[in-house]
């Protein structure tokens, strides 16, 4: 066995290294051994009770709709009260500016005869009654109205003709509204009222807010029906995407949902189509997975069960002679089990411990261990330009090395030549192996690090084909990828593992602490502190 170790000057850029974060995401395989397992459907959870999508979009518009059509309708309501209240104020008050005009000429000389002047000069407008009240109590009105002659008229504006003012009385007829205007001719003494029926001008606003309510009511049913043929139109696709998606089962994942428009639902549709392409892929390569590990195991088992029932216990030399074998079987089963648990254990979140590590030293390390594999003529390719530290997995990436040495002693012969190196290209951890063996096939570059696959198999070979899956699992795992490089000049084959290259964080010192400050003189020997440091 010959080694030699070499240093190779290969860099890239300007010979600095720049770090990297790695994240990595895990989750969980579960891996089964070879079996036949028959369960029970498991029946499909009961549908929930309760209203569909539609029917909610549909109330919600209709109640809103509803809610504001009721909130016009009161503010409506609302803002004409008011503008009829000041309406008919201000036609009072007209009729009484115009008396005291009248009044203001002095062309009467009686209570009675300005009164009387007034009602035959001013016409009262529809729902008014002008009355003229005297001293004396007698009465002068236009139109002529019966309601002047009830006593519930005369005590309600007994007292309105003194001192003015608005009273309103409820009548046959409907409210009344009796504003007075006081006037006063030397001892003559009297008063203009003037009397608003309001029962005329308010069965006009109930009459304009029936018709408002049933137009609201219309237009709310129009545009709830509105909303639910709307509605219905935009949830169709998701009606047909659920119709779809109950037609695929776990056990045929080739179905995908159909995709119409360009939209949020045809969004969504590309979405589930792409979770079922990586389930399809993830259950395919989980079954093929474990019809590989069935095969495998199948074989060691036959062979035990066969040498067992063979086995003539009454001979010792047979005994010796199978129990030699079948513990050789064992030990390979127990190998197949092995990279069976390094597989499924590398897409957890804790398959990677990674650490600050002397990529030079972990070379080193590699092909101290690796000239133990066969005789070979092994070379140690270093980059002078590799980092102090990176922070990886030192046991992986060994793990990993190892590995691919593994696999090219299996291709090379007694005394071929095995190159381990490593470089730092664009703040990458390049690491290889190199032979000088027969190469890999341009087909095989890709199966050689799936599971269970395997290229050319040599006599002798007792391998699964896991060993390079598992290099390309802890590549992953740290964030980087497994390759066969072409790049690499002369014959053989060149494999090579590229993870970040992340540098440590070295942080500060951190700042002393000042001494308190009644800590005394140092000089004084009752107050200095003595502090014992341990030695290094």
């Amino acid at each position: 066995m010959t080694t030699t170790v070499t240093t190779t000057g290969t860099t890239t850029g300007a010979g600095t290294t720049t770090g990297t974060s790695v994240a990595t995401t895990a989750t969980t395989t579960t891996v089964a051994a070879a079996g036949t397992m028959t369960t029970e459907p498991t029946p499909p959870p009961p549908s929930r009770a309760g209203l569909s999508v539609r029917t909610r979009i549909t109330a919600a518009v209709a109640l809103l709709v509803t809610v504001a059509l009721a909130g016009a309708g009161l503010i409506v309501y609302w803002v004409e009260g008011r503008a009829l209240d000041e309406s008919l104020q201000g036609e009072v008050e007209q009729e009484l500016d115009e008396f005291v005009a009248l009044q203001r000429t002095g062309d009467f000389t009686t209570v009675r005869d300005l009164l009387e002047g007034f009602l035959t000069r001013n016409v009262p407008a529809d729902g008014e009654l002008l009355v003229g009240w005297v001293g004396d109590g007698t009465l002068v009105q236009y139109p002529k109205d019966d309601l002047v002659d009830s006593p519930s008229f005369q005590e309600a504006v007994s007292s309105l003709v003194v001192d003015g003012g608005t009273t309103y009385l409820d009548t046959d007829r409907g409210e009344v509204r009796i504003t007075a205007q006081p006037v006063a001719q030397g001892s003559q003494r009297g008063a203009l009222l003037v009397v608003t029926y309001l029962s005329e001008d308010r069965s006009e606003l109930g009459q304009t807010m029936r018709t408002y309510t049933l137009v609201a009511l219309l237009s709310a049913v129009l545009v709830t029906a509105t909303a639910a043929w709307v509605s219905g139109r935009l949830l169709r696709p998701l009606r047909t995407l659920h119709q779809a998606a109950d037609t695929i089962t776990a056990t045929d994942l080739s179905r995908r949902l159909p995709e119409r428009g360009n939209d949020d639902i045809t969004a969504l549709t590309r979405t589930v189509n792409g979770m079922l392409d990586r389930l399809e892929h993830a259950f395919a390569g989980q079954r093929q997975f474990l019809d590989d590990a069935g095969h495998e195991l199948r074989t060691p088992l036959t062979v035990l069960r066969g040498h067992l029932e063979l086995l003539d216990t009454g001979n010792p030399q047979e005994v010796a002679e199978t129990r030699a074998l079948l513990l050789d079987e064992v030990d390979r089963m127990a190998r197949l089990v092995g990279d069976l648990i390094v597989l499924a254990k590398s897409d957890r979140p804790d398959f990677l411990e990674p650490g600050a590590t002397d990529p030079s030293a972990l070379l080193a390390a590699v092909l101290t261990k690796a000239s133990a594999l066969g005789e070979r003529h092994w070379v140690l390719e270093a980059s002078p330009t590799l980092p102090a530290e990176l922070v990886l997995d030192g046991q992986r990436v060994t793990q990993a090395l190892l590995a691919l040495a593994d696999n090219a002693v299996k291709h090379t012969s007694p005394g071929g030549r095995i190159a381990i190196g490593a470089t730092v290209v664009d703040s990458t951890l390049h690491c290889w192996v190199q032979d000088d063996g027969a190469g890999i096939a341009p087909g095989d570059e890709a199966r050689i690090f799936g599971r269970f696959g395997r290229a050319v198999v040599h006599a002798g070979d007792e391998g699964f084909g896991l060993g390079l899956s598992i290099v390309a699992a802890i590549a992953q795992a740290h964030g980087g990828t497994a390759y066969v490089d072409r790049s690499a000049p002369g014959p053989g084959a060149r494999l090579a593992v590229d993870v970040p290259a992340v540098l440590p964080v070295v942080l500060p010192p951190p700042a002393p602490t000042p001494p308190p400050a009644d800590a005394g003189d140092p000089g004084d020997p009752e107050q200095t502190q003595v502090l014992t440091w341990p030695t290094s």
